[in-house]
């Protein structure tokens, strides 16, 4: 592992993950790596599809650290990547730490992202750029959460910088950019920004279609006033947009669980719609 001896930084770690299909399963042909990511390998509880758990071992993230994430998905390739738990963004003395993430699904390729939760402690300061760029005739669903502060605790993010931009491209066109520039938590900011949620998440899945959204349009209000729905009894807001082909679910909440809930629910119809089958859902979500 390399480790950046100044004072202002920090970890440097980087991994790159390449999948090509091989006979009737995709498998991770090609992995770099330096510092502290690594993924297990991968494994088939689903037939032709590799399910991947990429781990990073500190447990957390801290001031001056530089992750730096690159999957590539070949032609007829399908994988799933998901984390074991929660990314952890600790306090910083001013350092910024960045995390990178570039997604690449080739024509036919089949891209599965689906990570637990960033969580921003106060007075962290981060930088989060996810890069997705897929082919026109590709699949993709990808979902982002945050948190700021901990609620559970009833701590609030009073101080830090956390920004971000997620870009998704289709054959080299922008289809969307969506940036996040979160300084404080405070009464004015947060009832403009965040509508006094602590929580945002976005879920992203491409091709749409007019039959997929009004289903999972429909799922989403089916469930959204059931205490034992996809929602649970945390009063969230949820809603759909389509944008030239890609279907766009933002989420604002409380709680990590529900938000989870409805994601994970949603992914599973679409890929049910796509692929004729529910997925089988990665285990370590349960632990």
């Amino acid at each position: 592992m390399q480790k950046i001896n100044t004072s202002s930084s920090g970890w440097l770690a980087d991994i790159s993950l390449f999948y090509e299909k091989r006979g009737s399963n995709t498998k991770l042909v090609h992995r770099e790596q330096i510092g502290p990511l690594m993924v297990q390998r991968p494994f088939y509880p689903e037939i032709g599809i590799a399910h991947t758990y990429l781990l990073h071992p500190p447990g957390g993230v801290v001031g001056g650290d530089q992750l730096n994430i690159n999957i590539h998905v070949a032609s007829e390739a399908h994988s799933l990547i998901t984390t074991p738990g929660a990314t952890k963004f600790y306090r910083s003395s001013g350092a910024t730490s960045t995390q990178t993430q570039r997604l690449s699904v080739d024509s036919d390729g089949f891209l599965e992202w689906l990570p637990q939760e960033n969580i921003f402690f106060p007075n962290s300061q981060a930088h989060i750029k996810t890069q997705v760029n897929i082919h026109k005739n590709a699949h993709f669903i990808g979902w982002e959460m945050n948190c700021f502060g901990r609620p559970v605790l009833n701590e609030i993010f009073t101080q830090g910088l956390i920004t971000g931009r997620t870009n998704i491209q289709i054959d080299g066109k922008l289809l969307l950019c969506e940036s996040i520039y979160i300084d404080s938590i405070n009464e004015t900011k947060h009832a403009a920004g965040m509508r006094n949620y602590p929580m945002f998440g976005n879920l992203y899945i491409y091709p749409a279609s007019d039959v997929l959204e009004d289903k999972l349009r429909t799922l989403i209000n089916e469930h959204f006033h059931e205490q034992t729905g996809l929602f649970g009894n945390s009063d969230p807001i949820c809603g759909i947009t389509e944008i030239d082909g890609l279907l766009v679910i933002r989420y604002l909440g409380y709680q990590t669980e529900p938000m989870m809930a409805c994601f994970s629910t949603l992914w599973q119809h679409t890929r049910q719609h796509w692929l004729g089958t529910l997925p089988e859902v990665p285990r370590i979500w349960a632990t």
